[in-house]
């Protein structure tokens, strides 16, 4: 029963997340969730497994689209961001699965810092400084320099760089970057 609630789970938020859009000019485009984004995504699949394992699916696949209290803005590391993370922490992180090494309420509090309730904001809209992700521990935006907004999470000595900026959902706006933020 917990297998079938953890695959249903993880249905909705691949649907939610990557969702579909049509080539058509008459169809009207469909934009996809965040939670659809990471199960649809190859190079989300760490993300997609550690939002299970830290419960935070639930938060990221709103169902209310357009509800401003569900919108969010979301900076997605991708699975090489995680075997990065691995590295500097000594644990194996090489495969999607290897994510459950770590304790749930460690996942659940990294993925929350990755997490911002502001209605989704476009990489246009962002000014450097501190903001405050769901996880509570404040991260910072650097200055948008040659084509690239940084972040960083109190935790790392690097900051990550936000690789492809500004893709819009139904319930935010994500930005994948290159590291994992830490609390």
């Amino acid at each position: 029963m917990i297998l079938n609630h953890k695959f249903l789970l993880l249905t909705a938020f691949a649907i939610c997340l990557f969702g579909t859009s049509s080539c058509e000019k008459d169809d009207q485009d469909i934009a996809p969730s965040i939670a659809s984004i990471a199960v649809t995504n190859a190079d989300f699949s760490t993300l997609e497994g550690a939002a299970i394992q830290g419960g935070v699916a639930v938060v990221l696949s709103n169902p209310n689209p357009g509800d401003p209290s569900g919108d969010y803005t979301v900076f997605a590391p991708t699975d090489a961001a995680f075997k990065q993370l691995g590295i500097d922490l000594g644990v194996a992180l090489n495969i999607p699965a290897d994510i459950r090494k770590l304790p749930k309420e460690t996942v659940a509090a990294v993925l929350l810092n990755h997490v911002v309730a502001d209605g989704g904001k476009f990489s246009s809209e962002m000014n450097g400084g501190l903001i405050a992700p769901l996880g509570g521990v404040s991260i910072t935006l650097g200055a948008f320099t040659n084509g690239t907004l940084t972040i960083k999470g109190n935790g790392n000595s690097m900051p990550a760089n936000m690789v492809i900026p500004d893709v819009q959902t139904t319930n935010g706006v994500v930005h994948v970057i290159d590291r994992v933020l830490l609390p």
